[in-house]
């Protein structure tokens, strides 16, 4: 089991750029921040690899956020972050960390064996 808990959202307004934090209790080899737009299915935006081999920051972005969002990490202290900039409305979603302990870089829903509660992050114009 791993635990993963996320702190960071809130209420922002449009063109705002807040960072959500995750922090995940035992290794894992990737954490992405996945996002739930209403009405629209759970999506993978930003992932990178968190395992034990020493390589330069692997990242994956969804189209969406590419160049918008950056995900990075302190591996040491178990902590991913994703920094949000030029926030619209339509960013509007409950965001999640998931953790994969598979060998294989997804952003699909489907391959994340675990998920933290999720942090709502709402942008008003």
């Amino acid at each position: 089991q791993v635990e993963l808990v996320e702190s960071g959202g809130g209420s922002v307004q449009a063109g705002g750029s807040p960072t959500l934090s995750c922090q995940y209790m035992r290794a894992v080899n990737y954490i992405t921040w996945c996002r739930q737009i209403p009405g629209k299915y759970r999506e993978g935006v930003a992932s990178i690899y968190t395992g034990a081999i020493k390589t330069p920051s692997i990242s994956l972005y969804a189209a969406s956020v590419n160049g918008r969002f950056t995900i990075s990490q302190e591996n040491a202290k178990k902590m991913v972050y994703l920094q949000m900039n030029s926030l619209q409305p339509e960013d509007t979603a409950m965001y999640y960390c998931a953790a994969r302990v598979g060998v294989q870089h997804s952003l699909r829903r489907e391959d994340f064996e675990y998920w933290g509660q999720g942090i709502q992050v709402t942008v008003s114009t």
